[in-house]
Parts: structure tokens; C-alpha cells; sequence
């Protein structure tokens, strides 16, 4: 498995990581403990060596996941996990941001985690109603004490990062980027460039999109993300399948499969040049 350096902080991370939220959340029912604690030691022998979860995925039962099958691998991986949000019975209730309720949750994840120190840990969402300079003052505090080693973002607009950066150096933004929403090369990408941040790319295949295996009549239960989202609509999936049809016969010119050559592209895009010194994508082995 080849590396890739995150920013100027040049965190060396596999060039395909593990996105593991659908192992225990937003798709559909949590899959079984025991086969997805397989798939990440399978993961890891495959060379991989950059995990993704958060403490809302769950909320905290993905954390949990990840110590216990991967506890025994602390000197091999990298475990990205996040912050940002209020929980309260076990559900998600609104944004939350503030100094003291950020090292609340290190300390609460890194416990999870069963880690003494959270490699990369990211603002899930920006909070409006915090300054991000007091959120990146937090994490600095954090790195300072040792419990957290690189400063992260997601979904952030080019005026958080760089209030941010100015505080405590973002190594890197996590931005949803991919064959079927490439936004991010308008603004985000070279804001990255210039500052020295590396981009991890969500939902790289599109939430199982540029897999091919969706149509019109797929339907997606109650609790599954993406019976929620526009783009997954009866009409929007019609819409959109002559982009399924050319990725389909592209592939098969290729001896590929759709998922391969989306994530393909995607590593692909500027290697090797000072955008990223390194481009990392979260790769959901369940959805390909």
C-alpha cells in the first residue's frame, strides 16, 4: 500500500484509508460486531493504516469498535476521530463546539479508543456560535498535553480554515470530493494548496453511487442516511445514470469495476505536487 503526506504536518497515512461510520451507523442497521472487527484486521493486512470514526457514529459504539479491534495494532495505525456535537439519550441534539466541552470529549474517545493520544482529531461541523479561533486554541491546548498529535476540520468554508490555520495548523480538511461532486476544486482545493493542508476525500464513491449497483427503483429504508438526501431520489437517481452508464463502460473498456476507476480518478487528482504533499481517501470496503 503506497503513503501519502497529509499538509506541511506530513502525516504519512495509507492512500486509501477506512471510512468505518457505516459499520455502525446512517446505513441501515449496524452490521455484526464480529464480521466488521475481521474486516479491520483484514483491512490492516491489506496495508491499511488510516481509520476514520467519530463519537457521533453511534453514537460512541463506532469508537468502540475501532479499540477493540484495533488495539492491538497502536504502533501501525492512524485512528482519525471527531468532535462537534451535543449528545443526549444516545442522540445527536445540536452543535457544540466550546472550549471546555472539546477536551471533554478527547479525553471521553480517547477511553473509547483505548489510545493515549488521538492522531487526528477534527471539528465534525463548524459551530456557528463558537469562534473557531477558540476551537483551534482548544486543540492547541490538546497537542500541547499531548492527547491529541494533528488538527482537523471538516466541511469547513476557506474563511474557517484560515482563522483556524492562523491559530493551530490544520494538517488536514475533510471534504465530501469525488467523480459526482467535485465542488471542492473551486475554492477548497486551492485555499489547501496555499496554506500547505492535505484534503481527505468522504464518500469517494459517491455513498455507494459510483459503485454502479443503484437505479431508479432502488428504494433505502427509514434509517438509512440516504433516504434522506436529495440526490438519492427517484428522480435524481434517473437523472443521473447516464453518468452510471459511462463510468460502467469506461470500466469495462478497463477490465474494471466502476467503484475501482472512481477511486482511481480520485488518486489521481494532483500527486505528487505541493497541494497536498499527499491526498488521502476514506474508503468504505463495505460499499464497493
Amino acid at each position: 500500500m503506497q503513503k501519502r503526506l497529509l499538509g506541511n504536518n506530513k502525516l504519512a497515512v495509507s492512500a486509501l484509508g477506512l471510512g468505518c461510520m457505516g459499520m455502525s451507523f446512517s446505513y441501515g442497521v449496524a452490521a455484526d460486531k464480529k464480521d466488521m472487527i475481521k474486516l479491520l484486521h483484514h483491512a490492516v493486512e491489506l496495508g491499511v493504516n488510516f481509520f476514520d470514526t467519530a463519537e457521533v457514529y453511534g453514537p460512541y459504539t463506532n469508537e468502540q469498535l475501532l479499540g477493540e479491534a484495533l488495539s492491538t495494532f497502536k504502533e501501525q495505525v492512524i485512528i482519525a476521530t471527531k468532535f462537534g456535537f451535543n449528545i443526549e439519550n444516545g442522540q445527536q441534539v445540536g452543535l457544540n463546539s466550546r472550549p471546555e466541552h472539546i477536551k471533554q470529549v478527547a479525553d471521553e474517545s480517547l477511553k473509547r479508543l483505548k489510545r493515549e493520544s488521538i492522531d487526528l482529531f477534527y471539528q465534525h461541523r463548524v459551530d456557528p456560535t463558537v469562534p473557531i479561533e477558540e476551537v483551534a486554541g482548544a486543540v492547541k491546548d490538546l497537542i500541547q498535553a499531548g492527547k491529541v498529535k494533528h488538527f482537523g476540520l471538516s466541511e469547513a468554508g476557506i474563511d474557517t480554515i484560515q482563522r483556524a490555520h492562523a491559530i493551530q495548523p490544520v494538517t488536514a480538511l475533510q471534504s465530501e470530493y469525488s467523480l459526482w461532486w467535485r465542488n471542492p476544486e473551486q475554492e477548497i482545493i486551492p485555499t489547501l494548496e496555499k496554506l500547505g493542508i492535505g484534503l481527505v476525500p468522504f464518500s469517494p464513491l459517491g455513498r455507494g453511487y459510483l459503485t454502479g449497483t443503484f437505479n431508479a427503483q432502488t428504494e433505502f429504508p427509514a434509517n438509512d442516511l440516504r433516504s434522506k438526501l436529495p440526490r438519492f431520489t427517484k428522480e435524481a437517481l434517473q437523472a443521473n445514470q447516464v453518468l452510471i452508464e459511462l463510468l460502467k463502460d469506461y470500466a469495462s473498456q478497463k477490465k474494471a469495476t466502476p467503484a475501482q476507476i472512481a477511486l482511481a480518478w480520485l488518486l489521481a487528482q494532483k500527486l505528487g505536487l505541493s497541494l497536498f504533499r499527499g491526498h488521502a481517501v476514506l474508503l468504505d470496503l463495505k460499499k464497493i
